[in-house]
C-alpha cells in the first residue's frame, strides 16, 4: 500500500489539479495569458507541489502508524489534522513572503487569514479524498485478487486430495501388502485393512474442512504411517513429541501427511539406515516436522506441489508463513498452529 503512494501519475495529476483550482479564480488562465500570469501559475505550481508532497509523506506516515482496519477513524483524524496544519503553515508562509516582497513588511489581514484557512481546508479535503479513493480502489482490487487466488488454491487442494484418494500406485502397493499379510499373518492383515479404511475415510472427508485439530491430524498420521511401516519395516521410524496444550490447536488437513509423504518419497529407507521422521510441537506454538536427509542416489523429479500447497493454504488463511529449511543434515518444516478461536 505504501509503495502505491509513489504512483507518478497520481502525484502529477493531483498537483496539476490543485494548481488549476488555485488559479482558476484569478483570471490568469484566460486568454491572452500574460508573462506575469505565467509567472504566477509557475509559482502556484511550485507551492502546490510542495504542499502535495508534504501531505503525501504525512499520509504515508499515518498509514504505517495505523495500518489496521480497526484504526481507520484514528488514522483519518490524525492525517486530516496534520495535513490541514501543514497546509496552513505553508500557505501562511507564502502569504507572508508575498506581503514582504510587495510592501517590505509581513502582515496578515483578517480577510487574508480566512482565505488561507478556506484554501487549506479545500486542499486537505482534495488530497485526502484522492488518496482515500485510490486506497479503496487498491483494497477492492486486492480483495478480488485474493478471492481468485483462494478459489484456485481450493481447486488445487481438492485436486491434490482427489489424487491421493484414487492414487493407483499407493492403492496398488497397499493391496499387495494386504495380500501378502493375509497368508502370512491374518491378524496383522485385519489391522492393516482397518488402518487402510481409516486413511481413505479421512482423505474422503478432508475437503469438507479448511482446518482440522492437531489431534485429529495426528490420529490420521498414525494410520497412514502404519501402512508405510508395514511396507518398509525397520527402515522407517516415526517419533511424536506433542505437548498436550497444543492438541486442540488447528492446521490445514493433510498438511502433515504431505510432509511425511515427501520424506518417504525423496529419501532412502534401509533397515541399517532408517529414515526417522519426527513431529514435535515447540514452545512458540508451532509444529515442526523433521527428517534426516539421506537422499536417493537418483533424484526423483519433484514439482514442489506438496510444499507449495501448504504455503498457499497458510497464505489464504492469513496465517504466518511456514518455514522450510535444511540444517545439520535434516530437512525441517515449521508449521504455525492456529488457535481454535482465532
Amino acid at each position: 500500500m505504501l509503495d502505491r503512494l509513489h504512483n507518478r501519475g497520481l502525484r502529477i495529476g493531483g498537483i496539476l489539479l490543485l494548481t488549476l483550482l488555485s488559479v482558476s479564480s484569478t483570471g490568469y488562465l484566460r486568454p491572452p495569458i500574460t508573462q506575469f500570469g505565467l509567472i504566477k501559475i509557475a509559482i502556484a505550481l511550485v507551492f502546490m507541489t510542495v504542499i502535495w508532497e508534504m501531505n503525501r509523506l504525512l499520509i504515508g506516515f499515518f498509514l504505517k502508524r495505523f495500518p489496521h482496519r480497526s484504526q481507520v477513524i484514528k488514522r483519518l483524524a490524525w492525517t486530516a489534522s496534520s495535513c490541514f496544519i501543514t497546509t496552513c503553515v505553508i500557505l501562511f508562509l507564502v502569504s507572508g513572503i508575498s506581503s514582504f516582497l510587495l510592501t517590505g513588511r509581513v502582515s496578515f489581514q483578517t480577510r487574508s487569514s480566512d482565505s488561507i484557512l478556506s484554501s487549506a481546508t479545500t486542499i486537505t479535503l482534495v488530497i485526502l479524498g484522492v488518496y482515500e479513493a485510490f486506497r479503496i480502489s487498491i483494497l477492492l482490487s486486492q480483495s478480488e485478487k485474493e478471492k481468485e487466488q483462494l478459489k484456485i488454491a481450493n481447486l488445487q487442494s481438492q485436486l491434490e486430495a482427489l489424487k491421493q484418494q484414487v492414487n493407483p500406485h499407493f492403492l496398488f502397493n497397499s493391496l499387495n501388502s494386504l495380500g501378502a499379510l493375509i497368508d502370512e499373518n491374518p491378524k496383522q492383515a485385519g489391522q492393516f485393512l482397518e488402518e487402510l479404511s481409516s486413511v481413505y475415510r479421512y482423505l474422503l472427508r478432508s475437503n469438507e474442512q479448511d482446518l482440522i485439530s492437531l489431534t485429529t491430524e495426528l490420529d490420521f498420521i498414525r494410520s497412514y504411517f502404519h501402512l508405510l511401516k508395514t511396507r518398509h519395516g525397520d527402515g522407517l521410524e516415526l517419533r511424536l513429541r506433542v505437548d498436550e496444550r497444543y492438541r486442540s490447536h488447528q492446521l490445514p488437513p493433510l498438511t502433515l501427511q504431505l510432509l511425511v509423504e515427501n520424506a518417504v518419497k525423496h529419501n532412502m529407507i534401509l533397515p541399517d539406515k532408517p529414515l526417522l521422521i519426527e513431529i514435535a510441537t515447540t514452545d512458540e506454538g508451532t509444529v515442526r516436522v523433521a527428517n534426516n536427509l539421506q537422499r536417493k542416489p537418483s533424484r526423483i523429479l519433484s514439482n514442489g506441489v506438496g510444499i507449495s500447497n501448504i504455503l498457499s493454504k497458510y497464505q489464504m488463511l492469513n496465517q504466518p508463513r511456514p518455514t522450510v529449511y535444511e540444517e545439520n543434515g535434516q530437512f525441517l518444516v515449521t508449521l504455525p498452529l492456529i488457535e481454535r478461536d482465532s
